[in-house]
């Protein structure tokens, strides 16, 4: 790294700290020639994440549009930002991950669902009804169903593992 000051090359790391959840890392330098100390950030350069629409038209991935769907089905819910915020760079961090180049929003909604099962129950419900469209009180009932299915499998999957 350059020095600001007098561009000498071969400037000392001298503090490293990751920030913004563990995407980025924040370094403290000092050029052994004039003595200036000066902070630089390193993030990973990521490509860009096509997400093709249900009627086939393509944009690019907004986490935006994924928060503001997840703080819409968690409004008035006991659920932090903090909380969103986590679960929206896992569902980012996890489209990184797999290298996809392009995704379909249907994927996305299920992943969204999946993370608001863990958080909320009504939040998963409220997101659900909307994304798939329920157009009446069967669907709700059907989804209410399955969800205390998927309860009380995971609690006596619990109790199995406590023996």
């Amino acid at each position: 790294m350059l020095c600001p000051r007098c561009g000498a090359s071969g400037t000392k790391v001298i503090d490293s700290r990751l920030i913004d959840n563990g995407s980025a890392v924040r370094r403290r330098r000092l050029c052994p020639n004039c003595g200036m100390r000066f902070t630089t950030h390193e993030r990973l350069v990521t490509h860009p994440i096509w997400v093709i629409k249900k009627d086939g038209r393509r944009e690019l991935f907004n986490r935006q549009k994924v928060e503001i769907g997840m703080m819409k089905a968690c409004e008035k819910r006991p659920v932090s930002p903090e909380q969103i915020k986590r679960a929206v760079d896992e569902i980012e961090w996890e489209l990184q991950r797999r290298g996809a180049r392009q995704i379909t929003s249907r994927e996305i909604g299920e992943m969204v669902m999946s993370k608001l099962l863990e958080i909320d129950d009504v939040a998963y419900i409220r997101f659900a009804s909307v994304y798939q469209e329920f157009d009446d009180a069967r669907r709700f009932a059907e989804l209410l169903a399955s969800l205390q299915k998927q309860k009380a499998q995971r609690r006596k999957d619990a109790n199995r593992k406590k023996r």
